[in-house]
């Protein structure tokens, strides 16, 4: 089977804090980047599908770029946007219009020109006729295609996109095979327990900025990556700390924003940090996965730096601290190295068929009748009403939940008959 050709790829560029996660979000049409009044709130690229006027392209959000900054994060956010820029079929180059030309606008557009693809001037911050005026002035830039806009508010961005893809391909119409459904994996954890070098090792490449520093990463980033014919979609979302501890306002919708991107995940790959042990956090985050219904691997990080501990003794230690995750896989990897990386793949993949299985009313009725137990009320019949995760409902002659006992009793035969290994299982009742 041919792989779909390559959708044409938009990159908005500028300095930071001039709005580009809005106007990102703006053409995306819904929240997928943060935004806030903070300067460099987006670090890494972030990436989102977009259908505009009968033409799909693909939309990169590029950290705020200060071409001769040499401190580590911008030197980072440079080369994460060297990379989107090398893919692009065209640039958007944001501005302020609501301030002068800067030195590092000129910088930038000195950078740009040298590429030699087509560049987009966008003005933005420009919301009424009055100030249209004055984004005239960034023709000084040496670009001969200019609009003001305003991201907020979404005015000029019609325009905007209209000559951006004014040369892209329509898509195909009914007639056009559905590309398969891709895995999407949220890596979660803590603050630097390794998340953005496993996010680089799962698809190799350097894909998320990873440095010694704490909090790096505030969006979540995602990149996909096909094995044995399975598209995997990976999401590195910011590190969880507790309310207390997050005082910045980014670092405060980083956490909103991870657990939207757990939600919206089919697996989470817990990462967990070897060479400091389990911590509370650690419990804290995987809780949210778990009451959010995800598929879920405990993906235990630095194993080379682990001194003196072995797997089997560590595997007893996280199912004690984790005991309501006792259906999850545990895997050893070391992300610097790459040693037991590749070992994710198939247990991601096996979690979210686990998690995306369906049995069928009549065969769950004849596994209910080998149960060999007494419950305290009569089970008429069982259905699976959901997936992901797996949802079976019990039709009793009485209204009263299950007992925890039954409960864990009637879950541990499922996973004995049907398997379901790496999801959680929901089991609910209701009189009839």
């Amino acid at each position: 089977m041919q792989p779909p050709e390559a959708e044409p790829v938009v990159v908005i560029v500028g300095r930071p804090n001039v709005g580009k996660s809005t106007l990102f979000n703006a053409i995306l049409g819904r929240r997928r980047a943060i935004v806030g009044n903070e300067p460099g709130i987006t670090r890494d690229r972030i990436h989102g599908d977009v259908l505009y006027r009968g033409r799909r392209f693909e939309l990169i959000d590029t950290g705020g770029i200060v071409p001769d900054d040499l401190a580590l994060i911008p030197v980072q956010i440079l080369k994460q946007a060297r990379v989107a820029l090398d893919r692009a079929a065209h640039i958007i180059f944001l501005l302020d219009g609501r301030s002068e030309i800067t030195a590092a606008d000129r910088d930038l557009g000195r950078l740009l020109r040298k590429l030699g693809k087509p560049v987009a001037l966008a003005v933005n911050k420009i919301d009424s006729a009055s100030r249209e005026t004055l984004a005239h002035e960034f023709h000084a830039l040496g670009f001969p295609d200019l609009f003001p806009i305003s991201a907020e508010h979404r005015l000029g961005v019609d325009d905007l996109l209209d000559h951006v893809t004014a040369g892209f391909p329509e898509a195909g119409g009914d007639g056009e095979p559905e590309r398969p459904r891709a895995i999407r994996v949220a890596i979660l954890g803590r603050p630097n327990v390794g998340k953005s070098t496993l996010l680089n090792a799962l698809v190799g490449q350097e894909r998320a900025i990873v440095s010694p520093v704490a909090g790096t990463t505030r969006d979540a980033v995602d990149e996909s990556v096909s094995v044995g014919g399975v598209e995997f979609v990976f999401v590195d979302t910011a590190g969880i700390r507790r309310k207390g501890k997050t005082r910045l306002m980014a670092e405060k919708l980083s956490v909103v924003m991870a657990r939207k991107h757990m939600r919206m995940a089919h697996v989470v790959v817990l990462v967990l940090d070897a060479s400091e042990g389990l911590v509370g956090l650690d419990a804290t985050v995987a809780g949210y996965a778990h009451e959010e219904g995800r598929a879920l691997i405990l993906c235990v990080n630095k194993w080379d730096a682990a001194k003196d501990q072995g797997e089997r003794a560590f595997t007893e230690r996280v199912r004690y601290e984790f005991r309501f995750l006792d259906y999850a896989p545990v895997a050893f990897v070391s992300a610097r190295t790459g040693a037991g990386v590749r070992r994710l793949f198939p247990m991601i993949r096996e979690a979210y068929e686990s998690a995306s299985l369906r049995v069928g009313t009549g065969e769950l009725n004849r596994f209910v009748e080998t149960l060999d137990f007494a419950p305290e009320f009569k089970i008429k019949y069982i259905t699976q009403a959901s997936l992901r995760p797996p949802t079976f409902v019990l039709f009793t002659d009485k209204a009263k939940p299950l007992h925890f006992s039954t409960e864990r009793f009637i879950i541990n035969r499922l996973r004995e008959r049907y398997g379901f290994k790496g999801t959680p299982i929901v089991v609910k009742t209701k009189r009839q």
